[in-house]
């Protein structure tokens, strides 16, 4: 039990949850963190598509959460609120592990994933061998559901752009299976 904080139980509401935690109860962080963080990995990791990559994303976020979530005015779902974080922190890691890695090797030189183990199959692992623009375009449209201009603007992209690439990855994929 946190000094001045009421004792938690398991059946507590989520948006209590979020009202302890962002006057600073780290016991009922600690159950949002519980409650989450599997479905952030996994958008993390679809997203960036490296195991190391989306556990440093997964981390960042709730990092970030706990900073902002003083900030949180509860006007949407928390979920939602944690999601968008999630996808913004996300496009800002793999935009900084791209221009850091474009110094030293050529774009052409892509990475096979690694570190996946078995819960990822069929749909995920298919995903992970999609170009990433392509993948990154079908997470958020397909899984997420983003609509195209959302996507353009968080990509700074033409909505035309994020059309082809759903398309483009809606074709990969089916070729895949």
């Amino acid at each position: 039990m946190t000094a001045g904080f009421p004792p938690l139980n398991s059946a507590m509401p989520e948006f209590e949850l979020v009202a302890l935690a962002s006057q600073g109860n780290r016991e009922a962080f600690k159950q949002l963190y519980l409650s989450h963080h599997q479905r952030i990995y996994a958008l993390s990791l679809r997203l960036c598509g490296q195991v190391s990559q989306a556990e440093e994303i997964t981390q960042e976020c709730f990092i970030l959460v706990w900073q902002k979530l003083p900030q949180f005015r509860q006007e949407s779902q928390f979920s939602t609120w944690l999601h968008s974080i999630c996808v913004n922190q996300a496009l800002s890691s793999i935009r900084k592990q791209k221009s850091f890695w474009a110094r030293f090797i050529p774009m052409e030189a892509e990475l096979e994933p690694t570190g996946l183990n078995e819960q990822y199959q069929g749909l995920d692992r298919l995903l992970l061998k999609l170009p990433e623009r392509a993948r990154i375009v079908f997470v958020l449209c397909a899984i997420e559901g983003y609509q195209h201009d959302e996507i353009a603007q968080l990509l700074g992209i033409a909505v035309g752009t994020s059309k082809t690439q759903y398309h483009r990855a809606r074709q990969l994929l089916q070729e895949m299976l």
